[in-house]
């Protein structure tokens, strides 16, 4: 009686509302009150090999373990069988589980009796109950119905949890994509302005390289609109429907990037509390975008190239590798064919991303579209400022127009926002904006290179030394200018290491920011 009451206890175990991991175990539990082993283990028949869910009685090292039938003669046995599987222990079949059994004396380590139970679900084999015993001729008083009984009900437990699994996992993944989309406040689309031959270009090239899935490298200043181009290509690709992630690879340090993209298992470091799946995991069917690719470490970089040549990605800390489908578009302001050559991007990876290039020109390449930008930004800011409405003064679209905008696009768009909120306080509340020259900050195209300024202090000559440190005090506060605060691209345009535009920012007393 006891034995039918443990298939109950499975049967309404199928119904309650827990989860996988307690699931599995209760399993277990019902089995050993059941059946006179000395351990018992539950697993589930994923990609062509068994992978343990849990075990009793068995060492914890089994749960680390991954067994193909083919190497394993008594597993493809139960595989190939229609119903319990008897192993004598005059068997000549290895046991997987030999010298595995807790408490086992080393003499008696060599398991005697097993019995495993194919799971089958839906008409397809989804694992492998096993019961061992150190004790011989320990399963010979069992029935063959209960067992089969067991197995099946122990099969429809094991493919109920997996669905239930499933399910979780879909449920997590979409909440992390709606809090990657959301991360920041709301991020609406933008339109790819203008109609000068550069960005007619760039609309060409994405259209030839959206329906593919070509990996595709963005080049470009900073602030030309790489991200742009990058969301652009996704929506007008199969993957429309799909995720859009984005990882700016510069605004993580080293030690936290290679968890961020390929995630990792509870326990890998210190801090990681929980299992997580990493930005590939998440973008998995849809898109992945890599800005400032040009950051990523070298070590990093291997794990980069693995996912595109294999389409697997392999958490931090885990031994099971995960397949996914993410087309890959990678961004950078650096010439990393040049990268290349110094050693500090690898050669195979760079060919592999270099498949479709994409330069996005910077806006001097463009000035044609200038005023219609303007036009677009000056509007929206407009709504942000409660005006009925906002234009530009002739005077200010010719000085717009005539600007070298280092920056690009992005600082044409902060350029505007300041002199839209300087129109709005000299007008009346409710009236419209007119944004003059006067407005705006932007600093008129240089005809000729500057000549240096007398180098001087106090009315003497400066020293040869004194005059040296001035230099690089005016170079490296003028290179932190130009890139809005970014340390590397600062140290890009100086043409140094990051590390060492650090200790020469100290020594110099300048504050980077």
């Amino acid at each position: 009686m006891l034995g039918w009451h443990a298939l109950q206890q499975i049967a309404i175990d199928l119904t309650d509302s827990i989860g996988a991991a307690d699931r599995y175990e209760r399993l277990l539990a019902v089995v050993r009150s059941a059946i006179p082993c000395d351990a018992t283990a539950l697993l589930a028949l994923r990609d062509g090999e068994l992978v343990p869910l849990a075990v009793h009685g068995l060492s914890s090292q089994v749960l680390a373990r991954r067994f193909r039938p083919a190497e394993h003669p008594r597993f493809r046995h139960i595989l190939d069988s229609s119903r319990p599987v008897r192993f004598a222990a005059a068997s000549e079949l290895p046991d997987p589980f030999d010298g595995l059994v807790e408490g086992a004396p080393h003499a008696l380590a060599h398991v005697h009796d097993c019995l495993g139970c194919p799971l089958v679900a839906g008409g397809v084999v989804v694992g492998v109950l096993t019961a061992d015993a150190l004790a011989v001729d320990a399963f010979d008083d069992l029935d063959d119905g209960f067992l089969m009984a067991l197995g099946a009900l122990a099969g429809a437990a094991l493919h109920t949890a997996r669905l239930l699994e499933q399910v979780e996992t879909l449920a997590e993944r979409r909440g992390m994509v709606v809090r990657e989309l959301t991360r920041g406040g709301e991020n609406p689309r933008s339109e790819m302005l203008g109609t000068s031959t550069a960005i007619e270009r760039v609309r060409r090239e994405i259209a030839a390289v959206a329906t593919t899935d070509f990996p595709v490298l963005i080049l470009g200043e900073t602030g030309t609109g790489k991200e742009l181009v990058a969301r652009e290509i996704h929506a007008a690709s199969d993957r429309r429907e799909a995720p859009f992630i984005q990882v700016n690879c510069a605004a993580l340090p080293e030690g936290v990037i290679e968890s961020e993209l390929f995630g990792h298992v509870r326990g890998a470091f210190t801090g990681a509390v929980a299992n997580r799946p990493g930005k590939f995991e998440i973008a998995d069917g849809g898109t992945l975008f890599l800005d400032e690719i040009g950051e990523l470490p070298l070590g990093v970089q291997a794990k980069l190239l693995r996912v595109l040549q294999e389409g697997e990605v392999q958490r931090v800390g885990a031994d099971r590798i995960t397949r996914v489908d993410v087309r890959i578009i990678t961004a950078t302001n650096r010439e990393l064919d040049r990268e290349v050559a110094r050693g500090q991007f690898r050669a195979d990876l760079f060919h592999r991303l270099d498949v479709f290039p994409v330069r996005v020109p910077p806006l001097r390449e463009r000035r044609s579209d200038i005023t219609s930008l303007a036009d677009y930004f000056l509007d929206r800011h407009r709504l942000r400022l409660g005006a009925p409405s906002a234009s530009l003064t002739e005077s200010a679209m010719k000085l717009l127009e005539a600007s070298d905008w280092p920056g690009n696009v992005r600082e044409l768009d902060h350029t505007v926002a300041r002199a839209a909120l300087r129109a709005r306080m000299r007008t009346p509340s409710g009236m419209p904006i007119r944004v003059d020259a006067c407005d705006i900050d932007a600093a008129p195209a240089s005809k000729e290179p500057s000549r240096p300024a007398p180098l001087e202090s106090s009315g003497s000559p400066l020293s040869l030394r004194e005059a040296l440190e001035l230099r690089k005090r005016e170079l490296v506060a003028a290179a932190f200018h130009g890139s809005r605060g970014n340390v590397a691209e600062a140290a890009r345009r100086l043409g140094m290491d990051r590390s060492n535009l650090h200790h020469m920012v100290r020594r110099l007393g300048l504050v980077a920011r």
